[in-house]
């Protein structure tokens, strides 16, 4: 009783190999992006618990983004308003990630204090 052979030929795995260093290397560009919204919403949820005012919040912002050190939100950015007896703190940004030649990975963050 003869068998085929099992297996993934040369071929096959050059394709698997090629595709999990693409995927890899998209995980290398997208991390530090979503690292970066992770402390912009810490520091969004700290102002709106630490200042009363509009002025308050967008201090403790900026003091927050410079312990921090994010770039993408500064405090002009954040749009504060009010719900009732709570301070609701927003904000929104773009990040643009080059791939290759014209290729672009567009990511949209938006976020709220909670």
């Amino acid at each position: 009783m003869k068998r085929g052979q099992r297996g993934v030929s040369v071929i096959g795995m050059v394709f698997v190999g090629i595709v999990v260093a693409l995927l890899v290397v998209l995980a290398a560009k997208v991390v530090p992006t979503v690292t970066e919204y992770m402390a912009i919403q810490k520091a969004v949820n700290r102002a709106a618990q630490s200042g009363n005012t509009v002025t308050e919040i967008r201090n403790a912002f900026e003091r927050a983004k410079t312990a921090d050190y994010f770039e993408a939100v500064s405090g002009k950015d954040l749009e504060i308003s009010k719900d009732g007896d709570r301070i609701v703190v927003e904000f929104a940004y773009d990040k643009e990630i080059h791939l290759f030649g014209p290729a672009y990975l567009l990511l949209k963050y938006r976020g709220r204090n909670q």
